[in-house]
């Protein structure tokens, strides 16, 4: 009988303890708010996604009322506040360089899947309704695969050592690039000898021509997304001239189709200056 009676009462103890335990505030634990994603840390680091798509707005979104369009550009810049803690997203006014597109958005990611919720909310505004996608291309950032300090010690410190020193970069150029079976049927000997070919006439542009290199194979159906900015067109033409005449060149089984240039712009500037008038 005292057997049972003491484990009544301990019964009775825990519950007590557990139901002050429950009405005690919780002060140990504080709830974080995520802040937006850190622009120069995403933008220079390996594994992140980007996510580039073109768009060209239906004509009937320029029927609707003046108002009702400024209140949608609204709703976008809304929706890019919504995910800052997730993604980050450039946008690039195209229109007037290519008739198949209007604007271009570049979207950076750790986690592909946020820029897929990220990319549902736009499309759901009335702004995204009314935009067509015309082009998608997916990427991801690496380190250096070939032109390191290890593998090639006499082009590396040219390559790394010079930054972009022109005027602020005014237009972007992206450029898909599918190599061939041939490319990658090479050894890795071979690959390295070509792409040094490649690089060497590189150097020159580096201060007037930035440079960023997506990988690609597997996600999507291409090999690299290449993403130019420069404020100087004539020198990215140059630059292109000359990688056009390297033997590296052979192995492209595609080289841009498409070939998107856009005016750097806000996003801001881009959804209301679009929104505007057509």
């Amino acid at each position: 009988m005292n057997g049972i009676k003491a484990i009544v009462a301990s019964i009775i103890l825990l519950l007590v303890g557990s139901n002050a335990a429950a009405q005690q505030p919780v002060t140990d634990q504080t709830a974080v708010v995520p802040g937006p994603i850190d622009r120069a840390k995403i933008l220079t680091s390996p594994g992140v996604f980007g996510n580039f798509s073109t768009y060209k707005i239906r004509p009937d979104y320029y029927a609707l009322p003046a108002g009702e369009r400024d209140k949608a550009a609204a709703e976008v810049l809304a929706v890019v506040g919504k995910h800052k803690d997730k993604v980050i997203v450039d946008a690039y006014l195209t229109r007037g360089f290519k008739a198949q597109s209007d604007y271009l958005l570049r979207v950076h990611a750790y986690d592909m899947a946020a820029t897929q919720a990220f990319l549902i909310d736009f499309r759901a505004t009335l702004f995204g309704v009314h935009s067509d996608v015309t082009e998608n291309l997916v990427g991801i950032t690496k380190g250096l695969n070939y032109i390191t300090k290890e593998k090639s010690p006499g082009l590396n410190p040219g390559l790394t050592s010079t930054s972009y020193s022109a005027e602020p970069p005014r237009y972007a150029i992206v450029i898909p690039v599918k190599k061939s079976a041939e490319w990658w049927n090479l050894s890795d000997e071979q690959r390295l000898k070509e792409m040094e070919a490649h690089t060497a006439p590189t150097l020159a542009f580096l201060s007037n021509v930035k440079r960023k290199l997506y990988h690609s194979t597997g996600l999507d159906d291409t090999d690299f997304i290449t993403y130019f900015e420069t404020a100087d067109l004539a020198a990215f033409n140059s630059l292109l001239l000359s990688l056009a005449k390297v033997p590296e060149n052979r192995y492209h089984a595609r080289w841009g189709n498409p070939t998107v240039m856009g005016t750097i712009q806000t996003f801001e500037e881009v959804v209301r200056g679009l929104s505007a008038g057509h």
